[in-house]
């Protein structure tokens, strides 16, 4: 049985967020979620608990009342240019009113580390686990590269590339490799991670079960919604003008694009220990993960 005490959920809102509430609702624990505007949040998902906390704003951190854990899902990636120092500053203040609160464990959901070079937008992921872990709570750190579902940005990217272009000019840079994961998958390892001892608090990967290339995956995506698009290397495409045109076919805003393909500029393999073997799970396979998130696409289409 769960131990007593309400697990607080940051970003419950969000395309990670809003799947982990029920899994652990369903693992018999007691859950709070969070939100900048909890009223709206309650219309959306009623009969869940609703609190309000904006983790740059530390007069709203005293939630962390009563609780024994938290998640930290929130993060403001191109927001401004100064985000990731706002990141460090908000994660440092929430790992501190956790110990002033007494919660036993934080749960943090980032990025990976490359093991040569890393993007703004990965240093930021990895100074938000130190900035939490320095205020001494136990902390679990979950490093996953893109998660493959409906909602994730780099999945949308992904996707809307492989639907609407009859053809590709691949920039070299595509053949980067990744070990990209289900959404599933990675739900299942926050609960899990919620759950291990004291003495398995550490950082751990949380890589899907291939290492593909990033032009292999567009394609794999391709043949998933039977299209077939022509594909051309290029290498003189340069990071700067695939982002503009990935915005322009993608929706996705460009400021978000440009700091994910900067992360993929870099091979992302996993740079500590996978979790999976601690916990007894084995990631989906990928090609069944690709067709969950299409579906899933496909079923918020029709639902208008």
């Amino acid at each position: 049985m769960p131990a007593a005490g309400a697990v607080l959920v940051t970003g419950a809102t969000g395309f990670v967020g809003h799947r982990l509430v029920p899994a652990l609702l369903a693992r018999g624990h007691e859950v709070v979620c969070t939100s900048r505007n909890p009223r709206a949040a309650r219309l959306r998902w009623p009969g869940l608990r609703w609190v309000p906390l904006d983790v740059h704003d530390p007069e709203t951190l005293d939630v962390l009342a009563g609780c024994r854990a938290a998640y930290y899902l929130v993060h403001s990636i191109g927001e401004s240019s100064d985000y990731a120092e706002r990141e460090r500053r908000a994660a440092a203040r929430f790992g501190e009113a956790a110990a002033r609160h007494g919660l036993e464990r934080l749960v943090y959901l980032g990025g990976v580390r490359p093991p040569t070079g890393c993007s703004p937008h990965l240093r930021a992921r990895l100074e938000v686990g130190r900035a939490l872990r320095a205020g001494g709570v136990s902390v679990v750190e979950l490093r996953a590269g893109m998660l493959i579902g409906a909602g994730s940005a780099s999945w949308q990217i992904v996707s809307e590339l492989a639907a609407r272009l009859p053809a590709m000019l691949l920039p070299r840079w595509l053949e980067r490799h990744s070990w990209p994961v289900g959404i599933e998958d990675t739900v299942h390892a926050l609960v899990a991670s919620l759950e291990l001892p004291e003495r398995d608090a550490e950082s751990y990967a949380i890589p899907g079960p291939e290492r593909i290339c990033h032009r292999e995956l567009l394609a794999r995506t391709a043949d998933a919604q039977d299209r077939h698009p022509w594909m051309l290397g290029v290498p003189f495409v340069t990071p700067t003008l695939s982002s503009y045109w990935i915005a322009a076919v993608t929706g996705v805003p460009l400021g978000l694009v440009q700091e994910l393909v900067a992360g993929l500029l870099y091979e992302l393999d996993p740079s500590t220990p996978a979790l999976w073997p601690l916990i007894g799970h084995t990631p989906q396979p990928l090609d069944q993960a690709i067709a969950a998130a299409l579906a899933e696409q496909a079923a918020q289409r029709d639902a208008g």
